[in-house]
């Protein structure tokens, strides 16, 4: 008996059909009913949900079932699909190992697992893919080492590669005898990697994204290996083990290597406790750059004036290093900041006024340095500030009643300085703030401005161990977002009112160590929400809470 072509490729579609059916067998939950056109005998399989046929209807070629919240595992049955080109199981819940015949889906251009609950090995089967330019097994549970196969003797057009936030061990294994010469992303962060990164890398020259980050990858700065990538645009080494060339004392030759890249944009390298200053050649550096991240390393030395040469950087990162010197006033020419963190550091002198005239900054964190002088009343200049962090320092004088036209203003903290004076009312009235006020730990004095009672979106103030006097304003009790309220030693006087215990997301209350006298409200005893109340070290305050965790 002859079969016709028509024939076969109706048996083998019926195949295909059948083979669907056994992996939607497997799928334990189907909770948006996405796939129940697949039970009916009326419907053509090539026009069943989210799958694609080719034109001449006769062979599936895409089965996209992304983001449909699918529960169960991936049936090997996928495996007779065998004109499949793109296979999409992303984001959905499938548990289970990745079945091995998906190695045999030889015109198989595209497969995408991610976010999805696998476990166990990558298949070394999956390099047997040869067509596969897409590969994507991000945010599994997936262990062991990266087998050999997926970088050599696989497919060497690949040109996006994901297998981050799994928990992949072992050295990445690209020989130097292979060439990814059309790898264009390479994301391997927040595994367990081990070992240097490959030299054989370096033959991936039109590789545009290169995402090593929190590994436990060593050995020097790759220098001579991203010096071969013109292309590159974003390059995260952060949280590795790397160092700097010269014993971990040079970072030159290493941001040398990337001054060629032109379309250049993002650079992290925070947490390898890498050593050196930063070089004069940071300014030679793409001008497209728009974020650098330094933080959490060795570097020592002062801020190059060269670095402002990155007009369009938006977030420059240099906290918890060694860095000392002066602030550069030239930051100001980096008119496209948007968030400058230097805490951490030693940092002396004063806060240049220059940093002022920065248009579009929002957060600004200079703090745990030894700046000293005034807050700049420039600041008041900063409409888009959201975040301002000038704690422990040695910061004197008085705070700027200027700062009242930061109207945007989220985080206000200007604690563990020597700052004196009164709290500004146009500080005080700031309705913007939404997280926190700490003023804690400086010379203030005065009373508590009533206009703090706008500040109904705050979730924390903090007040304490200051000078403030005078009593403690009903009005308060307008604050209704309040959870942590610490007026602690000062010198308040007079009664608590009841309407601090009407807040209706109060958690805690610190009121020791001041003058207070009068009765506990009974508000305070009857807060739902209240869990920490300290009111001792005052003078004669009244009746005494019963619950445990009050202390007086």
């Amino acid at each position: 008996m002859v079969v016709s072509g028509d024939e076969n490729a109706q048996l083998l579609l019926v195949k295909e059909k059948v083979s669907l059916l056994s992996f939607k067998s497997g799928i334990v939950l189907d909770p948006e009913g996405a796939l129940a056109s697949w039970n009916s005998s009326n419907i053509h399989v090539c026009n069943w949900t989210r799958v694609k046929c080719n034109n001449a209807g006769s062979q599936i070629v895409q089965l996209d079932l992304s983001g449909l919240s699918l529960r169960g595992r991936i049936s090997p049955a996928l495996a007779n699909l065998s004109s499949l080109v793109i296979l999409d199981l992303s984001r959905n819940f499938f548990a289970g190992h990745i079945p091995a015949e998906l190695g045999y889906l030889s015109q198989l251009r595209q497969l995408s697992l991610s976010w999805n609950l696998l476990e166990g090995k990558i298949p070394f089967e999956l390099g047997f893919l040869h067509q596969l330019v897409y590969l994507d097994l991000a945010s599994n549970r997936l262990a062991s080492d990266i087998p050999a196969p997926f970088f050599c003797n696989g497919s060497s057009s690949l040109e996006y590669i994901d297998l981050s936030n799994n928990s992949l061990s072992g050295e990445i294994p690209l020989k130097i005898d292979c060439a990814l010469t059309d790898l264009r992303f390479l994301l391997l962060w927040s595994n367990k990697l081990v070992g240097r990164v490959p030299q054989a890398l370096s033959n991936s020259s039109k590789l545009q994204w290169l995402d090593l980050e929190s590994n436990m990858l060593c050995g020097e700065l790759p220098s001579e290996i991203v010096r071969k990538m013109p292309q590159l645009q974003f390059l995260y080494l952060s949280y590795n083990d790397f160092v700097s060339h010269d014993g971990n004392t040079n970072l030159e030759p290493f941001l040398a290597s990337l001054v060629n890249s032109s379309n250049f944009q993002e650079l992290e390298l925070a947490g390898n406790n890498l050593g050196g200053q930063i070089p004069p050649i940071i300014g030679d550096l793409s001008t497209n750059l728009v974020q650098i991240h330094l933080d959490e390393n060795l570097l020592y030395g002062s801020i190059v004036p060269h670095i402002s040469n990155l007009v369009n950087l938006t977030l420059l990162n240099l906290s918890s290093n060694l860095l000392n010197g002066t602030i550069p006033p030239e930051l100001c020419r980096m008119g496209k900041l948007e968030r400058v963190y230097l805490s951490n550091n030693s940092f002396y002198g004063e806060i240049p006024a220059a940093l002022g005239g920065i248009p579009h900054l929002g957060l600004l964190d200079l703090s745990k340095n030894k700046l000293s002088g005034s807050i700049p009343d420039s600041f008041a200049n900063l409409s888009q500030l959201r975040r301002l962090l000038l704690y422990e320092n040695l910061l004197s004088g008085t705070i700027p009643p200027s700062l009242g036209k930061c109207i945007n203003l989220e985080i206000l903290d200007l604690s563990h300085n020597e700052i004196s004076g009164t709290i500004p009312s146009a500080v005080a009235a700031l309705r913007s703030l939404k997280l926190y006020l700490n003023l804690s730990s400086n010379h203030l004095q005065g009373p508590l401005p009533l206009e703090l009672s706008k500040m109904d979106m705050v979730l924390a103030i903090d007040l304490s161990s200051n000078n403030l006097s005078g009593s403690i304003p009903t009005q308060l009790g307008s604050c209704i977002a309040l959870e942590h309220l610490n007026l602690s030693g000062n010198m308040l006087e007079g009664p608590l009112p009841a309407s601090i215990g009407q807040l209706p997301y109060l958690k805690q209350l610190d009121v020791s160590s001041n003058q207070l006298s009068g009765e506990i409200p009974q508000s305070l005893e009857e807060s739902p929400t209240l869990k920490q109340l300290n009111f001792s070290f005052n003078s004669s305050l009244g009746m005494f809470p019963t619950r445990a965790h009050f202390c007086r």
